[in-house]
C-alpha cells in the first residue's frame, strides 16, 4: 500500500521522471506533463501556497476542465497541506456560491476559461482572499499563474497529513437545499487506489483517454490518481465528438477508458449510424459476421472478425471500465461482440467510490462485479438495501454530522440506497434504488430501473425515464402511478413529423414492451417529448426534475 499520496508522486517521480503522464491535444500542438513535470509544477505551487499562509487542513477550491495543470494544482493542494474542493464547471454561478459558503476556501485556483466566474465568486465570497490561474503562462498581468509565481520550492518540506485526515472534499451532484460535502480521507483514497489497482493491474505501457469531469470522484480516484500510480499515462480530450475522440484513440494508441453508461451508448449509435450507410452487400456480410462472433468464446478471434475497426482505433484499444450510472446490457454486449472488454462496476462518493467491479478474471454480465479487495458489502434482510463497510467509507458529510448519522448502521455499515442482490459466487445486481421505489395502491412496489431496463431495449427510444407520480383525490389519493417520459431517436422523429402520428407510433412500442412486465408494473401515462433529457454533469438523468416538471403540469 501506498503511505501516502507525497510518497507515491516522489516514488512516480524517481522512478519515471521523463515519460509522459498527461496530456492533451491543443489548437497550438500538444500540452503534455511528465511525471517529473507535474512534481516540479505541484512543488512550485505549493509552495506558494505556504507562503501564502495556508495552513494545515484550509480548503482550497479548484474550478478547472480537464488538463495536465489540473494534476499540478491538485497535488499543490496536497503538498501545502491543504484540503482539495474540486467544483463541477458546469454548475450555475448560484450553485457554486452555495457550495464555497459551505466550505470557505481561502484560495480559489482557476483555468483562464473560468477567470470570470471565479472573479464574481470573489467578490461573493468573503473567505476567498486570492485568485490563482493554473494554466495562463503570462498573457494575464493582473493575476498570478502558476507559470508566473516565484519559485520558492528549494526550501520548502512538504507538509505530511495524517491518514484519518480530509483530503478532499466532494459536492454530490443533483442536492438541493444545502450543499452535501462528501469528506473523503487520505486513507480512503490510498485504499482506493491499491484496491482498484489489484482489480486493473495496468502499467507505464498502457495508455488512458480520460473525457469525466475531475470533480468527478469516479474518475479523480480511478481514472486519474489510480491509473497514475501504475505509471499509466493519460490523455484529455477538449471534445467528446466521437471522431475527435478516434482520433486520439487512434494516435496515441489508447489502451482504456473509463467512461459512464450514456457515453457508450452514443457510441453505439454513432457507430450504428456508420453501420447503416454501408452498401448492401458489406452490410450483409457485417451482420454475418456479427451473429458468428456472439458465438466465439475467445476475445482475439473477436477482435480478428473486425480487424478493420481495431485497425481504426490504432490497433491497442482493449476495453472500458463503466461505472457511475446502470449499463443497458445490449450496449455492453455489442461491445464485447466486436472484441471490446466493458468491465461494468458499482460505487457511490460516499464509498470512495468504487465498491464492485467486473474484471478480466471474475466476469458476470449484468451484475456490477465482486466487491474490491478489503471492501465488505451485505443486503439487509428487511429492506433489501445494500451495505458497505470497509477503508474507503467517508469520513462523513462537511459539517452534517446528523446527515451522517442518517447513512451509517448502528454497527457501522454505510447505507447505500440501492436496492440489491448477491449471488452465491459473490457477483452483487443491482436491481433498484429505494428513493426512487414507485408505492402503487395496493401497497405493490415498483422500481423504475426495472420499467426502463425493459424499454431501453427498443431501438426507439434515444433517451427515457420512468418515476413515479402521486394521485390527487379519490380512492386512490396518496398512491402514485408510473409514468415514463421517452425522447424518440432522430430517425424516429424524422419519419413522423406529426406529433400525434409520433405520439401514436411511441405508445405502440412501449405497450408491445410492456407485454414483458407484470401488469402493475406498465406504464399507466406516455410523454413524448423531442427535447434531450436534463442530465448532471456526470450524464446521469435528472429524475427528481423531470418528475418535479410533471406534478407542475399537472396539479
Amino acid at each position: 500500500m501506498h503511505r501516502n499520496l507525497l510518497l507515491f508522486l516522489e516514488e512516480k517521480t524517481n522512478e519515471l521522471a521523463g515519460q509522459t503522464a498527461l496530456g492533451m491535444k491543443t489548437n497550438i500542438g500538444a500540452n503534455e506533463l511528465t511525471f517529473k513535470g507535474i512534481s516540479i509544477l505541484a512543488r512550485r505551487l505549493g509552495s506558494y501556497l505556504i507562503d501564502l499562509g495556508i495552513e494545515k487542513g484550509d480548503k482550497i477550491a479548484l474550478l478547472s476542465e480537464s488538463m495536465p495543470e489540473w494534476s499540478a494544482a491538485f497535488f499543490s493542494i496536497i503538498i501545502a497541506g491543504g484540503t482539495v474542493v474540486p467544483l463541477d464547471i458546469k454548475l450555475t454561478q448560484y450553485e457554486l456560491n452555495s457550495i464555497l459558503s459551505d466550505c470557505a476556501p481561502r484560495v480559489l485556483l482557476v483555468s483562464s476559461a473560468f477567470l470570470e466566474t471565479g472573479i464574481k465568486m470573489k467578490e461573493q465570497i468573503p473567505s476567498i482572499e486570492r485568485i490563482i490561474i493554473i494554466d495562463d503562462k503570462g498573457a494575464n498581468k493582473e493575476y498570478e499563474s502558476l507559470y508566473t509565481i516565484k519559485d520558492t520550492s528549494s526550501d520548502k518540506k512538504w507538509r505530511h497529513r495524517g491518514f484519518n485526515k480530509t483530503a478532499l472534499i466532494i459536492y454530490t451532484s443533483g442536492t438541493t437545499g444545502k450543499p452535501k460535502g462528501v469528506e473523503i480521507t487520505y486513507k480512503n483514497m490510498i485504499s482506493q487506489m491499491d484496491s482498484v489497482s489489484q482489480c486493473f493491474p495496468l502499467t507505464k505501457n498502457d495508455r488512458l483517454l480520460s473525457i469525466l469531469p475531475m470533480n468527478h470522484l469516479f474518475e479523480l480516484a480511478v481514472g486519474y490518481l489510480t491509473f497514475l500510480s501504475l505509471g499509466t499515462t493519460i490523455y484529455y480530450s477538449k471534445s467528446l465528438k466521437p471522431n475527435d475522440l478516434f482520433d486520439i484513440i487512434q494516435s496515441k494508441k489508447i489502451t482504456f477508458m473509463v467512461v459512464v453508461p450514456a457515453f457508450l451508448k452514443l457510441l453505439k449509435l454513432s457507430l450504428e449510424t456508420k453501420i447503416n450507410q454501408y452498401n448492401p452487400v458489406r452490410k450483409f456480410f457485417y451482420n454475418i459476421k456479427y451473429e458468428l462472433a456472439k458465438l466465439i468464446p475467445l476475445k482475439c478471434v473477436r477482435r480478428m472478425l473486425f480487424r478493420t475497426f481495431h485497425r481504426s482505433m490504432g490497433g491497442k484499444f482493449e476495453g472500458f471500465i463503466v461505472g457511475g450510472a446502470p449499463l443497458d446490457l445490449n450496449v455492453g454486449n455489442f461491445f464485447q461482440t466486436i472484441g471490446i472488454d466493458v468491465f461494468e462496476g458499482y460505487g457511490l462518493s460516499e464509498a470512495s467510490p468504487v465498491v464492485s467491479v467486473n474484471t478480466k478474471t471474475a466476469h458476470r454480465f449484468g451484475s456490477v462485479g465482486r466487491p474490491i479487495p478489503n471492501v465488505e458489502v451485505r443486503v439487509d434482510s428487511e429492506t433489501g438495501e445494500l451495505q458497505v463497510n470497509g477503508p474507503t467509507v467517508m469520513k462523513g458529510y462537511y459539517g452534517q454530522p446528523e446527515m451522517t448519522q442518517d447513512v451509517m448502521t448502528e454497527d457501522g455499515w454505510l447505507r447505500t440506497g440501492d436496492i440489491a442482490k448477491i449471488d452465491n459466487d459473490g457477483y452483487i445486481w443491482i436491481t433498484g434504488r429505494i428513493k426512487n421505489m414507485i408505492v402503487l395502491s395496493g401497497g405493490k412496489k415498483v422500481f423504475p430501473e426495472e420499467v426502463e431496463s425493459v424499454m431501453e431495449k427498443s431501438p426507439m427510444f434515444a433517451e427515457l425515464c420512468v418515476f413515479g407520480a402521486k394521485r390527487q383525490g379519490g380512492q386512490k389519493d396518496g398512491s402514485e402511478d408510473v409514468v415514463i417520459k421517452i425522447v424518440p431517436t432522430e430517425d424516429v422523429i424524422n419519419a413522423h413529423p406529426d406529433n400525434n402520428d409520433l405520439e401514436k407510433v411511441v405508445i405502440k412500442e412501449v405497450k408491445e414492451l410492456s407485454k414483458r412486465l407484470s401488469n402493475f408494473k406498465r406504464p399507466t401515462s406516455i410523454i413524448v417529448s423531442k427535447e434531450a433529457l436534463p442530465r448532471t454533469a456526470t450524464k446521469k438523468v435528472k429524475r427528481k426534475e423531470i418528475k418535479e416538471e410533471y406534478d407542475r403540469r399537472n396539479d
